[in-house]
């Protein structure tokens, strides 16, 4: 069953009726010929789509990026990488699973793969903690970054996270250390990186495993320094103000890639990523592969200095 967003109204009234009469159709042998009525009511549809996501605000953009159908980092590991092979804990405190990371083959190549995984339904988004990494996922992520660039593979990070976990066990055991040294550690590996924020980017939780040679946003996710309930709660303890928040924060890909914060934007199916999944990946997968190819035959030294000279523009000459 297709999960509506509040600004959809209009387009989960007119699927509905296109179901009803499809049903109707299936059903009554004989009944009037309702094709041409669906085919009015399909374009009807689609039109009205259209219409709807060439105007989203950046609050609507948010709620597409958070969409419960919309394909998390598991979907994207089934679909771009062959022989993932998951490694556990960070080998100090405990296993995250917030933070999926392993070795893989990326188009017939090694690669290592840092997810972030929210979860898809109560159980999993229970198990996954929502996306919100603890220290140990981090320091995982940090482990999994020191094996690629020991052997000279290339990494891979798929983010998608409203922050990191902000509870009192993660801020014991040292939450705002971990995300700088797994920031650091993006910073100083000789391999190049590539991250794509595929739901949330959210905060240090999102730039811990983003700060990466190219970084690329599907087109309906967001990327910001706080979430926009949050950042209305600070500025006008009214989280209700989260709309203000999120247009005044410039959340969007469209935003952040005139801003050169980011490198590209892949583009999504009308009505966004899970109405076309498949049409996703195969986008996603074509925009990784010829981002790593520019990398090919550099020197760990220049790959390094390019990513450090990325971060160090931003914001210059704007």
């Amino acid at each position: 069953m297709t999960s509506y967003l509040e600004f959809e109204k209009p387009i989960a009234d007119l699927e509905g009726q296109i179901l009803e009469l499809k049903k109707i159709s299936a059903k009554e042998e004989g009944a009037v010929d309702t094709a041409d009525e669906i085919a009015r009511l399909e374009k009807r549809s689609r039109d009205a789509l259209v219409d709807i996501y060439r105007k989203l605000t950046p609050w609507q953009k948010a709620q597409v990026a958070r969409h419960p159908s919309r394909p998390h980092g598991i979907h994207y590991i089934d679909a771009l990488f062959t022989d993932f092979t998951p490694l556990a804990g960070d080998r100090n405190f405990a296993e995250d699973h917030a933070i999926l990371a392993g070795f893989a083959r990326f188009q017939g190549e090694s690669v290592a793969v840092i997810v972030q995984e929210k979860g898809s339904d109560t159980k999993t988004r229970l198990k996954h903690n929502f996306g919100m990494a603890r220290p140990e996922g981090y320091r995982k992520a940090v482990r999994i970054m020191d094996l690629a660039n020991r052997f000279g593979i290339p990494v891979i990070t798929l983010v998608d996270t409203s922050g990191a976990y902000p509870g009192i066990g993660a801020e014991e055991r040292g939450q705002a250390e971990a995300i700088a040294r797994s920031t650091e550690k993006c910073l100083n590996l000789d391999v190049p990186i590539i991250s794509v924020v595929i739901g949330e980017g959210g905060s240090g939780g999102a730039i811990a495993i983003a700060t990466a040679n190219k970084v690329f946003m599907l087109e309906h996710a967001i990327y910001s320094v706080i979430s926009p309930e949050a950042g209305a709660s600070i500025l006008w303890r009214d989280s209700a103000r989260a709309k203000d928040v999120a247009t005044a924060m410039k959340i969007t890909a469209q935003d952040l890639l005139q801003f050169k914060v980011i490198d590209g934007i892949i583009p999504e199916p009308l009505g966004g990523a899970h109405r076309d999944i498949d049409a996703v990946m195969v986008d996603a997968e074509k925009c990784i592969a010829d981002a790593l190819k520019e990398f090919e035959g550099k020197e760990g030294a220049e790959i390094k200095r390019q990513r450090r000279e990325k971060f160090l523009a931003i914001g210059r000459n704007l």
